[in-house]
């Protein structure tokens, strides 16, 4: 059995004495696995650096063994890892994409949002051009999951007018007047989630404040602790950068 795919590079875990398993991110067929050989050597390890596209040329044996592949690189966005938003932000989005999707089921939406996110971090001047961007690429993640939020009316009364917070439990917006009484308890609904277009600092912190709640609720169980500490990471360098810690 052969493919070849373009992929996006999402994690890597060392195998054996010179070979790593691959998480690759792909158009057709999702988050896909594979056994690169002489990953850890000095030729390798610039190519399957998470956030890179590579061309991955894929062979086993039957449908069952983990595939061998063979990576060219397409595009390396190996410069970012010298600036630190950027670089945690490639590392949240990649470990969050190689942790929480399922292996061999294909998400073509997700990884176009991937695809656009990462190109957005490596364009934007600063973290605020691409801080909104990522927040919906969690937020559709929930969504490709079966964890999607119900923001399009209020819990309450089913109008759709003046949606300004989320309740923590059921993940449904609530109205301005509805939550006046519950201050303090609901989370806000930043505009930009709902209406699109850019966003503010205070908006984007909002924006990651609201995903973190039901990712690390539905999808970062106690056995992913290690990958939370990555998000918890970047939204602590977002707080400082924006003047907001």
């Amino acid at each position: 059995m052969r493919s070849e795919t373009a992929a996006i590079v999402c994690a890597l875990r060392n195998h054996g004495e010179h070979g790593a398993i691959v998480r690759l991110m792909t158009p057709d067929q999702g988050l896909i696995a594979a056994y690169v050989r002489g990953a850890r050597g000095q030729r390798m390890r610039p190519v399957l650096i998470a956030g890179n596209v590579v061309q991955a040329h894929l062979s086993a044996r039957t449908e069952m063994q983990l595939p061998q592949a063979a990576v060219e690189l397409v595009h390396s966005r190996g410069p970012l890892l010298s600036e630190p938003l950027p670089a945690a932000a490639i590392e949240w989005a990649t470990v969050l994409t190689a942790t929480a999707l399922p292996e061999g089921q294909p998400y073509p939406p997700l990884y176009q949002a991937l695809e656009g996110l990462l190109d957005a971090i490596e364009s934007a001047p600063s973290a605020v051009g691409w801080g909104a961007a990522l927040v919906r690429y969690e937020l559709l993640l929930l969504s490709e999951l079966g964890f999607g939020l119900d923001l399009d009316r209020c819990a309450v009364t089913g109008g759709n007018n003046d949606l300004v917070a989320v309740s923590p439990k059921s993940g449904r917006a609530v109205s301005a007047a509805q939550a006046e009484p519950y201050a303090g308890k609901l989370l806000a609904l930043p505009r930009f989630v709902r209406e699109g277009g850019r966003a503010s600092w205070p908006e984007i912190i909002q924006g990651f404040d609201l995903t973190g709640h039901f990712l690390l609720r539905d999808l970062l169980t106690d056995r992913s602790r290690p990958v939370a500490e990555a998000r918890e990471r970047l939204v602590d360098r977002l707080r400082r950068a924006s003047g907001l810690a």
